[in-house]
């Protein structure tokens, strides 16, 4: 094979065919997907089913902790498991810009196959297409997911109450941060890195222990932990109440957004998410969380209430309350 990708490459001829064959399918290797039919076929399951689908952009397409390929596995898996799925299959879909190595291309190949290995949900169905130089920007993935959820689960903002107690399972910002400086070639001391991870083991430990006390759950990626609160203030006509001090949040992150003037509330997470649960069982769930590897930083960082209906208030370190309003422009773009 050449050593770029080229129009060929997306005429569905031999480049077409020695591409598949000899790099899609040697890290992707799924039975269903190896017989390359016009779709996959699946096994009926019992149970609601939930479906999710999402393209990403990001720019960087490596980054410190993960790629562009990475990042679109865990990003669909996420998104199904908010909302108490247990994601079963993805499919892939491949926009290539010619002229893209096919060094990089075979990373971030490798890096889908070994993200769908590690968290059990395979690619069972994709797509490739090339468009001409210019007409993209290096690669973009669209990745479609599909999850059943159990008898008996029932989570979403209709179920958030007041005086629910509000956890972020881990640090928030990192991914933003990382992907801000990678882009503007700033280089920070300390180990910023992009968060990027999938979260359903967490979502099914959760649902196991407490089924009827996880309210809702959201992965705070664009506009941050500040726009999912704010979205869903305004969906519950609740106030969401929390405390800066107990926000956590990395030293090298903080540094980095004071030093660029950023608010990290707004900024995009990848392996993070916002628990709405049940005070009479929060410190419970909070220790759940930090046995876990991707919870261990895991914080209460707020409650709900009744008091300023569709807001979010921030009590800040300084012993001040503050309104945390929604996000306006797009201060980080291509975060994913």
């Amino acid at each position: 094979m050449t050593k770029i990708i080229t129009l060929d490459h997306g005429s569905g001829g031999q480049a077409s065919d020695d591409l598949i064959k000899n790099l899609f399918l040697k890290y992707l290797t799924h039975p269903e997907l190896k017989q390359l039919n016009d779709s996959a076929v699946l096994e009926q399951v019992s149970g609601k089913l939930a479906f999710s689908t999402d393209s990403y952009v990001v720019d960087p397409i490596f980054f410190p902790g993960g790629d562009i390929g990475e990042l679109a596995v865990n990003g669909t898996i996420n998104d199904l498991s908010m909302m108490g799925a247990r994601p079963l299959y993805l499919s892939l879909g491949l926009i290539i810009e010619e002229g893209l190595d096919l060094d990089d291309l075979e990373k971030i190949i490798y890096s889908i196959g070994r993200a769908s290995e590690i968290t059990g949900v395979p690619i069972v169905t994709g797509d490739t297409k090339v468009v001409p130089k210019g007409k993209g920007d290096k690669i973009f993935i669209n990745t479609s997911g599909i999850g059943v959820i159990d008898s008996g689960i029932d989570i979403g903002p209709h179920r958030i109450k007041e005086g629910d107690k509000i956890i972020l399972s881990g640090t928030m910002a990192d991914h933003g941060v990382t992907i801000l400086t990678k882009r503007a070639e700033i280089d920070f001391s300390g180990s910023l890195t992009s968060d990027t991870t999938a979260l359903h083991n967490i979502t099914s430990l959760l649902l196991d222990h407490f089924p009827g006390d996880i309210h809702a759950m959201r992965d705070p990626t664009r506009g941050g932990v500040a726009n999912v609160l704010n979205e869903l203030a305004e969906n519950t006509e609740l106030n969401m109440e929390i405390k800066e001090s107990n926000i956590p949040i990395r030293a090298e992150v903080k540094a980095a957004c004071e030093l660029l003037g950023l608010d990290p509330l707004y900024l995009a997470n990848e392996g993070k998410c916002l628990i709405f649960v049940s005070a009479t069982v929060a410190d419970e769930t909070l220790k759940l969380l930090r046995n876990l590897p991707e919870g261990k930083m895991a914080a209460i960082i707020g409650h709900t209430d009744t008091q300023h209906p569709g807001k979010v208030i921030l009590n800040t370190n300084a012993g001040g309350r503050r309104l945390v309003n929604r996000l306006i422009g797009a201060p980080l773009p291509r975060i994913c």
